[in-house]
């Protein structure tokens, strides 16, 4: 069996479960052009804690973590199975590294089914969510997904969900489309990084536009899994789509042995409510 490809998807505001626009379109052709997998599993900047875990339950429920949203997202549901004999065969995959087995506590977020919502609608693959351990440091998420690679060659596709650039402080709420230059920079010198060497990725430290752009991990760590799959497998990511959305937020997707093609400019990123202070969102 040929490899399964790898996606970082830069997710954005939650309200794109529900709007069909440059982006969602664009997630929508993944799944129709993209092989069918086993099983999902996902790397969402949304469930960040103190250790590393695997979601292990046979029907994980649909978490509604933000705050402010129209109704309509509160009461969304995306029921796909658990597969929780992945979740047992990412723990041995991967020892010595401990990962534990999620029971009944987590499910999916919204950096899941805000995006499968769209790539497999009809919530049909199997989904397993993997926790980012906010105890280890950078390097620890690169050599642990180097280890998550063979899956791949399992029927298993790797989906990371977070924003390069993600700074809620900085949000213009009311212009979805607004790129700040300093945005632009750090998300371009991501594309160039990755495309030279994803092994180096965490030079982008560096960079002058490093602490606007990420000035928390959460969303930047899923985008070190889609690079440390690329350093394993000695090949290069490509940018699907790229994109911005209220100035500070960049929409960028990479593919990993995807062979497709998209839409490099999409635009019209759904927005937030007008009424919800964007640092109260947890999006």
């Amino acid at each position: 069996m040929s490899k399964m490809p790898v996606l970082f998807i830069g997710h954005g505001s939650p309200m794109n479960t529900l709007e069909r626009n440059g982006f969602t379109e664009a997630w929508r052709a993944f799944g129709q052009h993209l092989p069918r997998p086993r099983a999902l599993l996902v790397v969402s900047a949304h469930w960040l804690f103190g250790a590393t875990a695997v979601t292990a339950m046979p029907r994980p429920r649909t978490i509604h973590d933000f705050y402010g949203f129209p109704w309509q997202l509160s009461e969304f549901d995306y029921p796909a199975l658990g597969a929780p004999d992945l979740a047992h065969e990412i723990v041995e995959l991967v020892k010595p590294n401990w990962v534990g087995l999620d029971r009944d506590q987590w499910g999916l977020d919204h950096g899941t089914w805000s995006v499968l919502a769209h790539v497999y609608p009809d919530a049909d693959i199997p989904v397993v969510q993997l926790s980012i351990n906010a105890l280890k440091s950078l390097d620890y998420h690169l050599d642990l997904a180097a280890k998550l690679d063979a899956l791949r060659s399992r029927g298993i596709m790797i989906v990371a969900s977070g924003n390069v650039v993600h700074n809620l402080q900085r949000l213009q709420w009311d212009q979805q489309n607004l790129a700040y230059d300093w945005a632009e920079r750090f998300d371009d010198a991501v594309v160039e990084q990755l495309g030279r060497e994803p092994g180096d990725v965490l030079r982008l430290l560096e960079h002058r536009d490093y602490k606007l752009a990420v000035p928390t991990p959460d969303h930047f760590i899923p985008l070190l899994y889609l690079a440390g799959l690329a350093a394993a497998d000695k090949i290069k990511p490509e940018p699907l789509v790229r994109g911005y959305s209220m100035g500070s937020i960049s929409m960028t997707c990479f593919g990993l042995g995807a062979e497709i093609e998209l839409r490099k400019d999409a635009t019209c990123a759904a927005k937030l409510p007008p009424e919800v202070p964007p640092d109260q969102t947890n999006m």
